[in-house]
């Protein structure tokens, strides 16, 4: 089994969120709050509603994709990566939304969770510990 490193589990990364902040801001452009320089990006009632929105379409984007039959999103998909539990098996939505959850502590005290990967057996960061996963190559 090759188990995904670091690198590409940082620019999949990078382009599902880079995907994901793109459909909403077409969502909030399509309703009418565009996101300009002119209000420093942001009013203040559009940052609220953007980042609301960010954890809830985050949190569908992400499970969904990686508890689906591809058992990626899109970006593990671009550098051929999936996600399985320890028996090799498609996770739960339900497990994916833990491992989302678990992603967060991942981020505390500057990445620390993430920059595992680079250091244990099976290249996991502190997440795929909690939710019991493996990211992989195809």
């Amino acid at each position: 089994m090759h188990y995904a490193g670091f690198w590409k589990r940082l620019f999949a990364g990078l382009l599902d969120n880079f995907i994901l902040y793109m459909g909403i801001a077409f969502t909030f452009f399509v309703l009418g709050k565009p996101i300009t320089p002119e209000n420093g990006g942001f009013s203040n009632i559009t940052n609220i509603n953007f980042s609301g929105s960010w954890l809830f379409f985050g949190w569908i984007y992400f499970a969904s994709f990686q508890s689906s039959k591809f058992q990626a999103t899109p970006g593990m998909m671009f550098f051929s990566l999936r996600i399985e539990d320890y028996q090799k098996r498609r996770i739960s939505f339900w497990r994916a939304t833990g491992r989302l959850l678990a992603s967060y502590l991942s981020s505390l005290l500057f990445c620390l969770g993430y920059i595992m990967i680079a250091f244990t057996p099976r290249k996991q960061a502190l997440h795929d510990y909690i939710a019991r996963t493996l990211v992989v190559k195809n």
